[in-house]
């Protein structure tokens, strides 16, 4: 029988095992005689911070069959309905951003454009967001379940949510459900490579054992350890247009009864912006600053002077914004933080491994001695582009009225980036279309209109005028779109009086186990 194909994973983690099912799975679909290892070791520490998903992850998890109340419950998860931001358009103003779309469940007219339910909400003066089931459920902190009389739990609607969690805590729970996956406890000293072709061979472990491997996962963190200490792979910065560089993280423990919100909080703060992410038991939270504009020990004070208590600080991170100009180098590949990292501000980091992994092996993937360098071209061009567009839609978020620190001055007078410029200037004179964003990741999911939108309009970045004339050039759909907003406005308030309580979701879910 033919030697299998070695896929190796180095690292382990979120990224890591993401990675490892995906491969996996997809080798099986396809009928590829493949051999999946993750190396990963119990000597490196794995730090926990409160983590936040995109929907992405709830998809991945029906994919696999696994059980969500389990995950619920082993990760310390809670739901992840939308971010709300806090102190961005400007100081004492709040927007949500709901992650559900209502245009998934309304069959449009023939011929409507697009997103005709948000260009209405424009046109009328209306906040987008009202027309969103997860809207009412944000502001009450509620969860997308009811309770039925015979206290079995019951979904409220058809929208896919996200999560926050423990990020050590999900490692360890995919690799409790790995199946056909085989796990080395061992670090990496080197690698070896093929003189002619500057393949990796083999990687050299710790105890100086060779471990022989055919096609090479990096997800070693920020440490890239394969893609850029051992192949050199260059680096294409977004420092300048994402001027956030340092993270200041801490831990604050939830209050018993307090009730837990269901978004991310992203505060606005004199040098950047802080995050506040509810797992079940505490706020995975953090200041994340350039340290152009504020010390690590001035960052500390904000912090306690706007919580009003002190905090502990569990560590200084410093980190590099921008992407590998290359994420596949010969057989070897960089996914999650050793391929990218943004400010964590949209959740990108875990939906992005989930995507470029799902869209390599549903189209790349195939026996290594059959790839080609048009496949690592075109792979690296649509990974490219997916993330350079992350940069763009974080990058639209500094586009505020705020001009009351040096920071918040700088970044609006020099940091927007000529990409988010342009964009800009265009939906002052037509409405951002579902079209504005071309579909390169064969049909998967990413940074499209439906997050646009919420962003676009709780930093009063879209035209009114524009969007009244868009309507008005058709009255029969002007009339539709205003039946149908004010529809789902009325049936999601009223759905969202029978939601449980997000905590009480929790209890519940943790209760079955």
């Amino acid at each position: 029988m033919e030697k299998p194909a070695h896929f190796v994973i180095v690292g382990g983690g979120t990224a890591g095992w993401i990675a490892a099912f995906i491969i996996q799975d997809e080798a099986r679909r396809k009928g590829l005689n493949a051999k999946i290892s993750v190396v990963e070791s119990s000597k490196i520490p794995t730090v926990g911070v409160g983590e936040a998903t995109t929907a992405a992850f709830r998809v991945l998890l029906k994919h696999f069959k696994i059980d969500e109340f389990e995950f619920f419950r082993k990760t310390d998860a809670s739901f992840k309905l939308g971010i709300r931001h806090e102190d961005w358009r400007r100081k004492g103003f709040t927007y949500y951003g709901p992650i559900d779309d209502p245009h998934q469940v309304i069959q449009a007219p023939a011929g409507a454009p697009s997103d005709y339910l948000n260009v209405y909400a424009v046109a009328a003066g209306r906040a987008v967001q009202e027309m969103h089931l997860f809207q009412p459920l944000l502001e009450q902190k509620k969860a997308p379940y009811a309770r039925k009389a015979d206290g079995s739990l019951i979904p409220l609607g058809p929208f896919h949510h996200a999560y926050h969690f423990d990020q050590a805590l999900v490692g360890k729970f995919f690799a409790s459900k790995s199946k056909h996956v085989d796990i080395v406890d061992a670090t990496v000293a080197s690698v070896e490579r093929d003189a002619e072709s500057g393949l990796i061979t083999a990687l050299v472990l710790d105890d100086n054992q060779r471990f022989e491997g055919d096609f090479f996962i990096d997800a070693t963190g920020f440490r890239k350890q394969i893609i850029v200490k051992e192949l050199k792979a260059p680096w294409k910065s977004y420092a300048h247009e994402l001027p956030v560089n340092r993270a200041l993280p801490f831990w604050i423990d939830i209050k018993p009864g307090e009730e837990l919100p269901n978004y991310t909080r992203a505060w606005a703060q004199s040098s950047g912006w802080m995050w506040q992410i509810p797992t079940r038991t505490r706020f995975g939270c953090g200041y994340v600053y350039s340290d152009e504009f504020s010390t690590p020990e001035e960052a500390k004070r904000e912090v306690e002077l706007v919580l009003g208590h002190e905090i502990e600080v569990r560590s200084d991170i410093k980190f590099q914004i921008g992407r590998l100009e290359n994420a596949w180098i010969g057989n070897c590949i960089g996914v999650g933080l050793s391929s990218s990292f943004l400010e964590p501000l949209e959740s990108t980091s875990i939906h992005g491994t989930i995507v470029q992994m799902m869209l390599f092996a549903q189209h790349f993937m195939k026996d290594p001695k059959e790839i080609t360098d048009k496949d690592r071209a075109d792979y690296n061009a649509r990974v490219g582009r997916q993330v350079d567009d992350f940069r763009t839609f974080v990058n639209t978020h500094y586009v505020t009225e705020r001009d009351d620190t040096p920071f918040w001055r700088e970044v609006k007078a020099n940091r927007i980036h000529p990409e988010a410029r342009e964009r800009l200037a265009r939906w002052q004179t037509q409405m951002p279309r579902h079209e504005d964003f071309p579909n390169y990741l064969g049909g998967l999911p990413h940074i499209e209109t439906q997050l646009h939108y919420p962003v676009l309009s709780g930093l009063g970045l879209l035209n009114q005028d524009v969007a009244r004339r868009e309507m008005d050039r058709d009255p029969k759909l002007k009339r539709f779109a205003q039946e149908t907003f004010n529809s789902l406005v009325k049936e999601y308030r009223a759905a969202a009086s029978q939601a449980m309580q997000h905590a009480e979701f929790l209890e519940a879910v943790q209760e079955m186990g």
